[in-house]
């Protein structure tokens, strides 16, 4: 198989939080797949929410790729995400185990955290060696500015579901927080609302690909850090870590999934 032809997976990309990470898309569908409509989304607005589970993608395609990677090919992790969100796919537990039996690194997931609170969604969370989840906002309204969420997603429930998810969860869960001008000041309270939940590392990030919305400075966001100090055992911001230049595999895959991209090492959000 060539690195033209494949579908699912993407990169691999360097993540600033990550190291050298290859994305799996469980998704893979020709327009956005998401329950968020985040406005400083690199992939362009949801055009069309999606709430329910399905079956996207096979299992069995997705292993056919994995086994089709360059021998030489060296990875960190490999991280299900890509255009949308990926616990929408109801086969995502399926994938995780599938793809563990076929590859040694550490497997992710990264999620909006809408659909945590959910038992079938937590157990195919299970299967993963780390969580990161995203939480932009402190209450309804601000979730409204930030992810304009499909109707009927609530702020109370998501929180809820990541603490129960803790409770379960004995891995790695981390905790993504996306800050722009829009909710800059709100950083204090965003801290008061994810203190109890008991993640392991926060990650403060801001727009470094081509977004809608105009990046905070480094200045800024280390401003911002000192107030979820006591949130988490560690808090890092994408402008600290140094990344390395990678070339990906196929690099129209990888835009579809990742956004604008670049081999040059910079901020990026995954």
């Amino acid at each position: 198989m060539s690195a033209q032809s494949y579908q699912y997976i993407y990169g691999p990309v360097h993540s600033w939080r990550l190291g050298v990470s290859l994305g799996i898309d469980p998704l893979s569908t020709q327009e956005k797949c998401c329950n968020f409509n985040c406005r400083y989304c690199q992939l362009g607005p949801t055009l069309n929410f999606y709430s329910t589970r399905e079956v996207f993608v096979p299992v069995d395609k997705v292993i056919e790729e994995v086994l089709s990677l360059p021998a030489a090919l060296k990875l960190d992790v490999i991280t299900f995400s890509g255009r949308g969100e990926p616990t929408l796919a109801k086969n995502l537990g399926d994938m995780i185990r599938a793809v563990r039996e076929v590859r040694t690194e550490p497997i992710g997931v990264i999620t909006n955290a809408v659909l945590i609170g959910r038992v079938d969604v937590q157990e195919d969370l299970l299967s993963a060696d780390f969580i990161l989840a995203k939480l932009d906002a402190f209450d309804q309204a601000s979730l409204q500015e930030m992810n304009a969420p499909a109707p009927g997603v609530a702020f109370e429930a998501i929180l809820a579901g990541m603490k129960e998810f803790r409770k379960k969860y004995l891995r790695k869960l981390a905790g993504q927080i996306m800050f722009t001008r829009h909710n800059k000041s709100q950083a204090a309270r965003i801290a008061d609302a994810v203190r109890d939940i008991g993640l392991d590392e926060i990650e403060l990030n801001t727009p470094l690909r081509p977004s809608p919305c105009q990046p905070l400075s480094p200045e800024e966001l280390a401003a911002i850090k000192p107030i979820f100090s006591r949130c988490a055992p560690a808090v890092k911001t994408v402008y600290e870590l140094q990344q390395k230049p990678v070339s990906p595999l196929n690099r129209e895959e990888t835009v579809k999934r990742h956004g604008s991209y670049s081999e040059e090492p910079r901020g990026q959000k995954e």
